[in-house]
């Protein structure tokens, strides 16, 4: 590209300076003309006075005038004078198959007794003068011409000063075309135009290639960049390059990762049912801030496979739980028997059973739902391993759904209840006083617009006000935060809510108690709000 930027810039040089020298001999010439036909006014209008011609005129004495015309010529240095009688008659000139010619006047004023110079042939500048005789008439008239040079003769005929100036001005060109080509070869990193579109080309296919989605901000946090993943993923169909990321109407967790306000790695943010993960790195250039590229990839299906991979954790936790007390119950009973207390063993099997019974009978008879009465009776152990009581409220009741009606509506229930639960476990378990989880459950059914009602209520430290939005945001948590792990079942718990277009809240224990209370309302039937 700079060799081709070197040509076209000498190129130019060249023809500005090819058009300079022209324009130079164009003036040098009209110069001369114009010098010239005073000149030869001047050498017509002696030759026109002098008595001899006016006499040999009169008598028409033309023998005279060839010698005087021949010696004012090489004295005045005309290339030609020509004198012609008052027929207009040529007498003489130095051109002997002129003489006794008849001499065509063009466009001369000298027949009517005036002055005139011009250019009639474009090639000789003349002057011609009338011949008055002694009564005033016109005797004839007298023509001096000296041919003018053509453009190449003027050129050839510049001056030495005009030639260095050209020469300098060359000079100083082609210094600055090789300067200039040299900081186009240093911007272009010394790729040619063709390997430029090629380079342009290849990153273009490689990032609409590339799984994860891209976009390219700017230090106004205007977008620049958007490939098709990005822009699937983000829901922006109609986004272009210009738009402010505000103006999108992206939900404020998602604002604050593009832009910025919200630091750190893998930052992971629920939209609609999928689980992004985003990575925002400054741009600069020499130093400069230029802006900002925001990766963004699609880990729905892997935060599903670990929520699912916690729900076998969970059902672990609980047999192993349960595998804790059937031990230190058979335990108990191997004792018993040694000692030959068969009526104690009988009493504490009793009650073993009564204790175990009691807890299914409640849960089943109050909720209909066969997944969630599973998961509450599997609760129940996990949470009696870290020294917590769960309790059913007695007025809870929950209606079966119908699966060809909303087969989601289970699945979702699980997961908000189950994370309320997991939740409430996390923050009561280990406190000082009573370690107590209380469930509400209510509403249910198969039909459009009937509702479940979830309500968590823990002894637990509470929430502040304040904080009553941020502990559903992805990545909240008063542990250590991972993707899919510690900081994101609250958050799970909120997208299953909105996506049916239901409300999920956290407020404080009602007065005189201690705790936190989340309750969450789920539509039996969809109605499509995003998150």
């Amino acid at each position: 590209m700079a060799r081709q930027f070197l040509v076209w810039q000498l190129v130019v040089v060249v023809v500005l300076l090819g058009a300079v020298a022209a324009l130079a001999a164009v003036q040098s010439s009209e110069s001369f003309r114009e010098t010239q036909g005073r000149r030869m006014l001047s050498v017509a209008e002696d030759v026109a006075s002098v008595p001899t011609v006016r006499e040999a005129l009169q008598t028409r004495r033309y023998d005279l005038l060839p010698s005087f015309a021949r010696s004012a010529e090489n004295l005045s240095g005309a290339d030609e004078i020509e004198i012609v009688d008052a027929g207009l008659v040529v007498r003489t000139s130095p051109d002997p198959s002129r003489v006794r010619q008849r001499f065509d006047p063009g466009a001369s004023t000298a027949p009517q007794g005036r002055a005139w110079v011009g250019n009639p042939d474009g090639r000789t500048v003349v002057a011609q003068v009338p011949v008055i005789d002694d009564r005033g008439a016109v005797a004839g008239l007298v023509s001096a011409g000296i041919r003018a040079p053509s453009l190449w003769e003027s050129l050839a005929g510049a001056r030495a000063e005009t030639g260095a100036l050209l020469g300098l001005a060359l000079g100083v060109g082609v210094l600055g075309s090789l300067l200039l080509a040299r900081r186009v070869r240093r911007q272009t990193l010394g790729l040619e135009p063709d390997e430029i579109v090629e380079l342009v080309q290849r990153r273009e296919a490689m990032l609409l290639g590339i799984k994860e989605g891209v976009v390219g901000l700017d230090t106004a946090d205007r977008i620049t960049l958007l490939n098709p993943v990005a822009r699937e993923l983000l829901e922006l169909p109609s986004a272009r390059e210009g738009d402010a990321v505000a103006d999108l109407g992206l939900d404020d967790r998602l604002r604050e990762v593009l832009t910025g306000a919200a630091d750190g790695e893998d930052q992971l943010v629920l939209r609609d049912t999928r689980a992004l993960v985003l990575n925002r790195r400054p741009v600069r250039v020499d130093g400069r801030d230029v802006g900002a590229v925001v990766t963004l990839r699609d880990r729905t299906e892997l935060t599903t496979l670990q929520h699912r991979l916690d729900a076998s954790h969970t059902v672990t936790d609980t047999l192993r739980a349960q595998a804790h007390e059937f031990s230190n119950r058979l335990h108990t009973i191997a004792g018993l028997t040694e000692l030959g207390e068969h009526d104690e063993v009988r009493r504490f099997v009793a009650g073993i059973v009564a204790a175990s019974e009691g807890w299914r009978r409640e849960v089943t008879a109050s909720v209909g739902d066969p997944a969630t009465a599973a998961l509450l009776v599997a609760k129940n152990s996990q949470a009696a391993e870290r020294g917590v009581e769960l309790a059913l409220d007695p007025e809870s009741r929950l209606d079966p759904t119908d699966p060809d009606h909303d087969p989601d509506l289970s699945a979702d229930l699980v997961t908000v209840l189950g994370n309320l639960i997991d939740n409430a476990i996390d923050a009561t378990a280990g406190r000082d006083g009573p370690r107590r989880i209380e469930i509400g459950l209510a509403g249910g059914g198969d039909t459009d617009g009937d509702e479940v009602w979830v309500e968590v209520r823990d002894s637990g430290p509470g929430i502040a006000s304040e904080l009553a939005e941020e502990v559903f945001r992805a990545g909240y948590s008063t542990k250590a935060a991972e993707i899919g792990g510690r900081g994101l079942g609250l958050a799970l718990a909120r997208q299953a809510c909105l996506r049916r277009g239901g409300t999920i809240a956290v407020r404080p224990a009602p007065a005189g108690r201690v705790g936190a209370v989340f309750e969450a309302v789920l539509p039996v039937a969809p109605t499509g709000v995003r998150v």
